[in-house]
């Protein structure tokens, strides 16, 4: 491009205005070769019609299978450009859950909970606290305090 309109505004060789851009000769004379694709797409979509859960691999090795003689990087581009190449997410299936309501103890001492919590000082020591509840008044029994609690 460069060295076409310096040959045009200045008029100079191909050869120097090749030179004063940095650019090969051949590289000026190039014109790319577009491949046909259709026969491509055609294979891929028959493939991938009858086979929805096939990826690429197993498309490839019954294009080869098939005989023809396509470089893998090449159908690839071509099975990007289709959009085959998007994965299927499914749903995963859960089944429904039904939580069921705390029983609230009726008298003290019935029902208790434990439970480990993690701090740090203020010298960024951190401490683990071991701590042990009564449901009933929501009074803390016992809690042990240490730097290495396992």
């Amino acid at each position: 491009m460069w060295a076409q309109q310096l040959q045009q505004n200045h008029s100079v060789t191909i050869a120097m205005s090749c030179a004063i851009v940095g650019l090969s000769r051949c590289a000026y004379y190039y014109q790319p070769k577009l491949p046909d694709d259709s026969v491509i797409i055609s294979v891929l979509n028959a493939i991938t019609d009858r086979h929805l859960r096939w990826g690429f691999p197993k498309c490839f090795n019954r294009i080869k299978k098939l005989g023809y003689k396509w470089n893998h990087k090449r159908v690839y581009r071509v099975y990007c450009e289709l959009k085959l190449n998007l994965r299927v997410k499914r749903k995963k299936r859960i089944p429904p859950r039904c939580p069921e309501r705390l029983l609230v103890p009726n008298k003290q001492g019935e029902c208790w909970s434990m439970d480990f919590m993690s701090d740090s000082s203020r010298n960024q020591r951190r401490f683990r606290t071991f701590n042990v509840i009564d449901d009933f008044n929501r009074e803390a029994l016992g809690i042990d305090i240490t730097v290495s609690l396992r």
